[in-house]
């Protein structure tokens, strides 16, 4: 039966595309990526997906697949940027996600990584590989993200430098009509490494920073014949004191349902002071990196919860401007990754598999990206049925 419906080609388009970039044992990656689609229960284990009758072949041909099959991951990073949705806004989400492999002493290349759900010997770190996705986000009022890149960050890569070279690479797939990207990253990253290091690049970064920083603005200039080294940094602003702050650049004031009025204020031409030392130490001088510092305040939460709530600040860098109504919405919507890794771990069994060599794991990940996709370009042929006792999509989300 032909389809006439734009989504239905386009999915049939990228699953035929989706099998020319699994190379080597592609038959059963194929299938395989199929049977997870089409389980009708989280996949628990890859040998259960032999039962599907997707997947026609023996349970053995799974991690044979996986062990000795190619997928070419440059294509399918293409294919799945080539395939994202056109009308969402250039909006992407960066944050990493730990493959746990606790017991797998033998695996290489594991580090030791963060897990707030997971604690060894007291602490919530954990052995494994770490995966950096780079995920677009939408307005609509839902979780669902497109994911555009994932990377395997090894344990002798810098984060910082990773994040920079992952983000040019998917730059120079994105178009260059439409508005400047904007990446946005939670309060464990880097955000002046990243901007120095996109600077000149169509990319705005933007970072949540602690409350307890402090920036400068530049100096005045000095009068003519002045004696001893110019100033490099203009008067304190500290974020916690408000005597510090001059008259912003910037405001903005608007109202949703969910948090009541919101107040966001921003200050431009502002940069830390660095040190020579870590990421700053084979300068001869630590550079000056200028951005904007947007302080956003919101009436209530959508939820009380006893506390007051806490001021968000966030810290902005790249070409010309920031729209600030952009960029508060954007950190807000950078939450959805999080459902995102929920889904994949929990129901697609992205982190399911008991994979011996990291490249296994690579493979395995692009599958489930793939899978993901298929899902997301499905969305237009398909009812949305849940069950009676399931909540419908609120309008009112941001």
């Amino acid at each position: 039966m032909e389809y006439a419906d734009p989504t239905a080609d386009d999915l049939r388009g990228f699953r035929t595309s989706f099998r020319r970039c699994l190379r080597r044992w592609g038959d059963a990656l194929f299938e395989l990526a199929d049977a997870v689609l089409c389980s009708p229960a989280p996949v628990g284990s890859v040998p259960g997906l032999s039962l599907e009758p997707e997947f026609r072949r023996s349970h053995g041909s799974l991690y044979k697949a996986l062990a000795a099959g190619d997928v070419d991951t440059d294509g399918l990073r293409e294919l799945v940027v080539t395939h994202r949705p056109a009308a969402w806004p250039l909006v992407y989400a960066v944050d990493a996600s730990t493959w746990d492999r606790c017991d797998a002493e033998c695996s290489p290349e594991r580090g030791f990584h963060y897990s707030a759900s997971k604690h060894s010997a007291g602490q919530p770190i954990v052995a494994g590989w770490s995966y950096q996705w780079i995920s677009q986000l939408s307005w609509d009022p839902d979780s669902w993200t497109a994911p555009m890149d994932a990377l395997r960050i090894s344990p002798d890569l810098d984060t910082t430098t990773a994040t920079i070279d992952q983000i040019k690479r998917l730059i120079g797939l994105l178009p260059t009509d439409r508005e400047v990207p904007l990446f946005v990253f939670d309060a464990g990253y880097d955000g002046i490494a990243l901007g120095h290091g996109l600077a000149g690049t169509r990319a705005e970064v933007l970072v949540r920073i602690a409350s307890t920083r402090v920036f400068h603005p530049d100096p005045e200039p000095r009068p003519d014949h002045t004696i001893g080294r110019p100033r490099r940094h203009g008067p304190r602003f500290v974020l916690a004191d408000t005597t510090t702050w001059p008259a912003p650049n910037a405001e903005l004031t608007t109202s949703v349902p969910c948090y009541g009025n919101v107040t966001v204020t921003a200050w431009h031409h502002l940069h830390p002071k660095l040190h020579g030392r870590g990421k700053w130490k084979e300068h001869d001088e630590p550079p000056i990196v200028r951005g904007t510092v947007i302080r956003v305040e919101v009436e209530h939460l959508p939820k009380p919860t006893g506390r007051a709530h806490k001021t968000l600040w966030l810290w902005w860098s790249g070409p010309g401007e920031p729209d600030l109504d952009r960029c508060w919405r954007s950190y807000l919507r950078r939450f959805d990754i999080e459902h995102t890794y929920r889904f994949a771990k929990g129901t697609l069994g992205w982190t399911t598999p008991s994979v011996c060599t990291p490249e296994q794991a690579d493979r395995w990940t692009w599958l489930i990206v793939g899978a993901y996709t298929q899902l997301r370009l499905a969305r237009g042929l398909v009812n949305d049925l849940r069950l009676p006792w399931k909540r419908r999509s609120d309008p009112d989300k941001l």
